[in-house]
Protein backbone atom coordinates (compact mmCIF):
# COMPACT_ATOMS: atom_id res chain seq x y z
CA UNK A 1 0.00 0.00 0.00
CA UNK A 2 1.26 2.90 -1.15
CA UNK A 3 2.43 5.86 1.62
CA UNK A 4 1.66 9.50 0.36
CA UNK A 5 2.04 12.78 2.04
CA UNK A 6 -0.11 15.86 0.80
CA UNK A 7 0.27 19.61 1.51
CA UNK A 8 -2.69 21.20 0.49
CA UNK A 9 -3.67 24.69 2.13
CA UNK A 10 -6.64 24.25 0.73
CA UNK A 11 -8.52 22.11 3.56
CA UNK A 12 -11.66 21.23 1.58
CA UNK A 13 -9.31 20.16 -1.27
CA UNK A 14 -7.19 18.10 1.21
CA UNK A 15 -9.76 16.40 2.70
CA UNK A 16 -11.25 15.30 -0.33
CA UNK A 17 -8.54 14.36 -1.61
CA UNK A 18 -7.41 12.05 1.05
CA UNK A 19 -11.29 10.50 1.56
CA UNK A 20 -10.86 9.89 -2.02
CA UNK A 21 -7.60 7.97 -2.11
CA UNK A 22 -8.03 6.54 1.26
CA UNK A 23 -10.81 4.84 -0.16
CA UNK A 24 -9.23 3.74 -3.75
CA UNK A 25 -7.24 2.26 -1.05
CA UNK A 26 -3.58 4.82 -0.46
CA UNK A 27 -2.75 5.46 2.95
CA UNK A 28 -2.65 9.45 3.26
CA UNK A 29 -0.90 11.92 5.91
CA UNK A 30 -1.92 15.26 4.90
CA UNK A 31 -0.08 18.89 6.06
CA UNK A 32 -1.53 22.49 5.37
CA UNK A 33 1.50 24.30 5.45
CA UNK A 34 5.44 23.65 4.63
CA UNK A 35 6.07 23.11 8.56
CA UNK A 36 3.78 20.83 9.13
CA UNK A 37 4.59 18.77 5.94
CA UNK A 38 8.50 19.23 7.02
CA UNK A 39 7.45 17.63 10.71
CA UNK A 40 6.20 14.90 8.47
CA UNK A 41 8.99 13.69 6.51
CA UNK A 42 11.53 13.80 8.98
CA UNK A 43 9.06 11.00 10.94
CA UNK A 44 7.78 9.25 8.29
CA UNK A 45 8.78 7.56 4.82
CA UNK A 46 6.89 8.56 1.79
CA UNK A 47 5.92 6.48 -1.90
CA UNK A 48 4.71 9.89 -2.86
CA UNK A 49 4.18 13.84 -2.15
CA UNK A 50 1.85 15.64 -3.59
CA UNK A 51 2.60 19.54 -3.24
CA UNK A 52 0.79 22.60 -3.54
CA UNK A 53 3.27 25.09 -4.78
CA UNK A 54 1.46 28.35 -3.71
CA UNK A 55 1.18 27.94 -0.01
CA UNK A 56 0.76 30.34 3.04
CA UNK A 57 4.39 30.12 4.88
CA UNK A 58 6.41 29.55 1.65
CA UNK A 59 6.38 27.42 -1.70
CA UNK A 60 6.21 23.81 -2.33
CA UNK A 61 9.32 24.26 -5.01
CA UNK A 62 11.10 25.28 -1.53
CA UNK A 63 10.04 22.30 0.33
CA UNK A 64 11.26 20.04 -2.36
CA UNK A 65 14.29 21.84 -2.92
CA UNK A 66 15.41 21.73 1.08
CA UNK A 67 14.14 17.64 1.05
CA UNK A 68 16.54 17.05 -2.72
CA UNK A 69 19.40 18.70 -0.31
CA UNK A 70 18.86 16.60 2.68
CA UNK A 71 19.11 13.54 0.26
CA UNK A 72 15.47 12.41 -0.10
CA UNK A 73 14.82 11.76 -3.28
CA UNK A 74 10.86 10.69 -2.99
CA UNK A 75 9.01 11.25 -6.84
CA UNK A 76 6.99 14.32 -6.18
CA UNK A 77 3.90 15.58 -8.07
CA UNK A 78 2.65 19.29 -7.78
CA UNK A 79 -0.64 20.25 -7.65
CA UNK A 80 -0.90 23.79 -8.53
CA UNK A 81 -3.22 26.49 -10.27
CA UNK A 82 0.05 28.22 -11.88
CA UNK A 83 0.85 27.39 -15.27
CA UNK A 84 4.02 29.75 -16.51
CA UNK A 85 6.78 27.65 -18.04
CA UNK A 86 9.48 28.62 -14.99
CA UNK A 87 7.31 27.36 -12.44
CA UNK A 88 6.91 23.90 -14.47
CA UNK A 89 10.87 24.15 -14.93
CA UNK A 90 11.93 24.43 -11.95
CA UNK A 91 9.52 22.08 -10.58
CA UNK A 92 11.02 19.12 -13.30
CA UNK A 93 14.64 20.31 -12.59
CA UNK A 94 14.32 19.30 -8.83
CA UNK A 95 12.68 16.32 -9.95
CA UNK A 96 8.90 16.50 -9.83
CA UNK A 97 7.41 13.85 -11.95
CA UNK A 98 4.26 15.34 -13.03
CA UNK A 99 1.83 18.20 -12.92
CA UNK A 100 -1.86 18.58 -12.06
CA UNK A 101 -3.72 21.67 -12.96
CA UNK A 102 -6.14 22.99 -10.31
CA UNK A 103 -9.39 22.58 -10.70
CA UNK A 104 -9.23 18.82 -11.63
CA UNK A 105 -11.43 15.72 -10.92
CA UNK A 106 -9.78 13.50 -8.18
CA UNK A 107 -9.90 10.47 -11.19
CA UNK A 108 -7.61 12.28 -12.56
CA UNK A 109 -4.91 12.47 -10.18
CA UNK A 110 -5.62 8.92 -9.80
CA UNK A 111 -5.34 7.97 -13.08
CA UNK A 112 -1.74 9.93 -12.89
CA UNK A 113 -0.68 7.53 -9.42
CA UNK A 114 -1.92 4.24 -11.10
CA UNK A 115 0.14 4.86 -14.61
CA UNK A 116 3.19 6.06 -12.84
CA UNK A 117 3.69 3.58 -10.31
CA UNK A 118 2.43 0.13 -11.77
CA UNK A 119 2.84 -2.68 -9.55
CA UNK A 120 6.06 -3.66 -11.50
CA UNK A 121 8.52 -4.83 -8.62
CA UNK A 122 11.59 -7.41 -8.46
CA UNK A 123 12.10 -9.27 -5.30
CA UNK A 124 15.16 -10.93 -3.53
CA UNK A 125 14.04 -12.48 -0.06
CA UNK A 126 12.67 -10.14 1.83
CA UNK A 127 14.01 -6.98 -0.31
CA UNK A 128 11.73 -5.36 -3.09
CA UNK A 129 12.80 -3.38 -5.91
CA UNK A 130 9.83 -1.46 -7.26
CA UNK A 131 11.09 -0.63 -10.60
CA UNK A 132 8.72 2.68 -12.34
CA UNK A 133 9.18 4.39 -9.12
CA UNK A 134 12.72 3.63 -8.18
CA UNK A 135 12.06 2.37 -4.46
CA UNK A 136 13.66 -0.11 -2.51
CA UNK A 137 12.33 -1.89 0.31
CA UNK A 138 13.11 -4.34 3.19
CA UNK A 139 10.41 -6.33 5.34
CA UNK A 140 8.10 -3.48 3.89
CA UNK A 141 10.29 -0.25 4.82
CA UNK A 142 11.83 2.05 2.54
CA UNK A 143 15.70 1.93 2.78
CA UNK A 144 17.81 4.87 1.72
CA UNK A 145 21.66 3.31 0.69
CA UNK A 146 22.83 5.94 -0.48
CA UNK A 147 22.63 6.89 -4.50
CA UNK A 148 25.83 4.99 -5.93
CA UNK A 149 25.17 1.79 -3.66
CA UNK A 150 21.70 2.26 -5.17
CA UNK A 151 22.45 2.02 -8.56
CA UNK A 152 25.19 -0.89 -8.12
CA UNK A 153 22.46 -2.88 -6.15
CA UNK A 154 19.35 -2.64 -8.84
CA UNK A 155 21.50 -3.35 -11.60
CA UNK A 156 22.55 -6.45 -9.88
CA UNK A 157 19.19 -6.83 -8.58
CA UNK A 158 17.96 -6.39 -12.35
CA UNK A 159 20.25 -9.11 -13.91
CA UNK A 160 20.14 -11.82 -11.04
CA UNK A 161 21.74 -14.97 -11.11
CA UNK A 162 24.12 -13.63 -14.43
CA UNK A 163 27.43 -11.71 -13.57
CA UNK A 164 27.47 -8.10 -13.93
CA UNK A 165 30.87 -7.08 -15.25
CA UNK A 166 33.38 -4.62 -12.70
CA UNK A 167 33.13 -2.54 -15.38
CA UNK A 168 29.73 -1.86 -16.24
CA UNK A 169 29.25 -1.12 -12.31
CA UNK A 170 31.85 1.12 -11.98
CA UNK A 171 30.23 2.96 -13.81
CA UNK A 172 28.04 3.97 -11.41
CA UNK A 173 30.66 5.61 -9.23
CA UNK A 174 31.93 9.11 -8.79
CA UNK A 175 35.72 7.57 -9.32
CA UNK A 176 36.23 4.38 -10.77
CA UNK A 177 38.21 1.65 -8.92
CA UNK A 178 38.58 -1.51 -8.03
CA UNK A 179 39.08 -0.33 -4.37
CA UNK A 180 36.17 1.69 -4.57
CA UNK A 181 33.80 -0.75 -6.12
CA UNK A 182 34.90 -3.19 -3.33
CA UNK A 183 33.71 -0.67 -0.70
CA UNK A 184 30.76 -0.10 -2.31
CA UNK A 185 29.72 -3.94 -2.39
CA UNK A 186 30.88 -4.36 0.83
CA UNK A 187 28.05 -1.18 2.22
CA UNK A 188 25.04 -2.84 0.18
CA UNK A 189 25.99 -6.08 2.00
CA UNK A 190 25.98 -5.04 5.55
CA UNK A 191 23.01 -2.60 5.13
CA UNK A 192 20.81 -4.98 3.10
CA UNK A 193 22.10 -8.57 4.68
CA UNK A 194 22.67 -9.97 1.56
CA UNK A 195 25.21 -12.32 -0.19
CA UNK A 196 26.84 -10.74 -3.04
CA UNK A 197 29.72 -13.12 -5.03
CA UNK A 198 33.04 -11.48 -6.31
CA UNK A 199 33.58 -13.95 -9.51
CA UNK A 200 37.66 -13.41 -9.81
CA UNK A 201 38.17 -11.63 -12.65
CA UNK A 202 34.65 -10.66 -14.06
CA UNK A 203 32.41 -8.97 -11.73
CA UNK A 204 29.65 -9.85 -9.61
CA UNK A 205 26.87 -11.59 -9.05
CA UNK A 206 23.63 -11.79 -6.84
CA UNK A 207 22.18 -15.62 -7.43
CA UNK A 208 18.29 -15.71 -7.40
CA UNK A 209 16.34 -17.07 -4.78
Amino acid sequence: MMQLLLLEDDQILSETLELFLSREGYNIDVALNMEEAENLTYDNSYDLYLFDINLPDGSGLELLNALRHAGDNTPTIFITALTDMHSMSQGFALGAIDYIKKPFDPYELLIRLKSKFKNESLYHGNIEYNQDAQILRKDGEIIDIGNVQFKIFTKLLINSGCVVEKQELCECLEQASDTALRVAITKIKQRLKIDIKNIRGKGYIIEKI
